[in-house]
């Protein structure tokens, strides 16, 4: 999700007009069953490790056809590696892998793969998210191909200064319906979705694939967008991700299956999602804030976090699946309480997530998290932190102070296999000590049973 600073006006409008009775700007209370409600759950890996994901999306939005991807590079997931980060969400598009219905670009996924092979050359985990803006080129943006795209003449204006207003364009609004009801739309996304699948479920850097970015919807007349939202993810949404995740199973049985609710969820509403009927399904909501993508400022006062906490988090409670935040990071961190936006998200993300991908790699202006010298922008370093990729065993403390420069880790060990360590750059290095285990390198060995301690410091 990309917007510009100077606008958003008109989105942040109507969400204020049909989200105001819905939010109260803080926590939503939570009713009193007298029992506790159940944790969200971790991701793990096929070993039982308890898995913590951070990184960031790569993309290359600007070129298409015979240029497609080509300004991502070597260096993206190089220099991901070296500020410790594991983890890249790697922005795909339907327009450039199927440009004519029916015959897919050899090139792109051979771009595609080249792609993954630096990541596994850098040991970056790749989750592959099939991307749209604004549905796609109809529209002047990039996702669902032109030839896939039904607006019933419907009428589309553009909104230059605000394109994320461009979703309630009548037309937009429809062509989604026609996605997600017309059949044969439905069997082209389908087929579409087992070319990715069956091209790259065996490549060792995929973690998985996130099977729509920010869905979107039609209102119907006289609803509020909060009510529609609920509407659309369990009536089409939620059909939607059963199909694409048979689809999907037809060729890879091990991947997991990144599924998002509409970005409402953002202004604390929580989704009306059902069940997919998969066993690695994997949360993977956006954190955004209309008013801080219109340019305003953080307000720790105004509660926001907290709602947005207590919405996300219903759904991986009711349905047992974990949560891995897919975007995150507003445009202008330079303003004055960005610095504790960031350490409140990062507390936040750190309470219920199993990891985050920042938006975005890049080496720039805008959302970049790095200048055109590599050096990272104002606040974004604070997602820099040393912390544990995988856990052999129950987790019992996990905690990184950053005014102190101190990492704890303290769990059960369970199982042969090593918990994994990653520590960013320091200019003097860090300190680490281990009780109840042994580490070598970025590994630590412990007996099953062992009570392990990690204390990780800088010098």
């Amino acid at each position: 999700m990309r917007r510009p600073l100077a606008a958003l006006v008109c989105s942040l409008l109507l969400l204020l007009l049909f989200l105001l009775p819905f939010t109260g700007g803080g926590a939503p209370a939570a009713a009193s069953t007298g029992r506790t409600p159940p944790a969200v759950p971790r991701l793990t890996d096929d070993l039982g490790r308890v898995l913590t994901l951070r990184g960031w999306n790569v993309e290359d939005k600007t070129h298409r056809g015979e240029q497609a991807l080509s300004a991502i590079t070597e260096r993206h997931f190089r220099d991901l590696r070296a500020q410790g980060f594991g983890f890249a969400r790697l922005l795909v598009f339907w327009d450039d892998l199927e440009p004519v219905r029916g015959r897919y670009s050899e090139r792109y996924l051979d771009r595609i793969e080249r792609i993954l092979d630096w990541a596994r050359k850098h040991r970056v985990q790749v989750v592959i998210d099939a991307h749209q803006d604004v549905f796609g080129p109809a529209f002047g943006h990039r996702g669902i191909p032109a030839w896939a795209t039904r607006t019933d003449g419907l009428p589309f204006t553009p909104h230059p200064d605000d394109w994320f207003a461009e979703y309630f364009e009548p037309a937009v609004q429809r062509a989604f319906t026609h996605l997600y009801e017309d059949a044969d739309l439905r069997r082209a996304q389908a087929r579409m979705w087992r070319v990715l699948a069956e091209r790259f479920g065996g490549h060792p850097a995929v973690l998985g694939y996130d099977l729509v970015n920010e869905p979107m919807g039609e209102l119907r007349e006289g609803e509020d967008l909060a009510t529609a939202a609920r509407r659309i993810e369990r009536d089409q949404l939620t059909p939607m991700y059963n199909r694409l995740a048979d689809a999907v199973r037809s060729v890879d049985d091990d991947s997991r299956l990144f599924v998002e609710p509409t970005p409402i969820v953002g202004e604390g509403v929580p989704t009306g999602l059902g069940r997919i009927h998969d066993p690695k399904v994997v949360y993977a909501p956006h954190f955004y804030n209309a008013a801080m993508e219109a340019g305003a400022d953080y307000d720790p006062a105004a509660g926001w976090i907290e709602s947005y906490e207590a919405a996300v988090t219903e759904y991986p409670r009711r349905y047992g699946v974990p949560v891995v935040v897919g975007e995150w990071g507003p445009l202008n961190t330079s303003l004055p309480n960005m610095g504790r936006f960031y350490r409140d998200a990062l507390a936040s993300m750190g309470r219920y997530g199993s990891g985050w991908a920042g938006y975005v790699w890049c080496y720039g202006g805008g959302y970049c998290a790095l200048d055109e010298s590599g050096r990272f922008r104002v606040n974004k370093e604070r997602t820099v932190a040393p912390y544990a990729p995988a856990v052999a065993g129950a987790v019992r403390e996990e905690r990184w102070d950053a005014e102190r420069g101190a990492y704890r880790l303290a769990y059960e060990a369970r199982g042969p296999h090593p918990t994994e360590l990653s520590l960013p750059p320091a200019e003097r290095g860090w300190r680490v000590t281990v009780t109840g285990g042994v580490r070598i390198g970025d590994r630590v060995f412990a007996r099953p049973g062992a009570r392990v301690e990690v204390r990780v410091n800088r010098r």
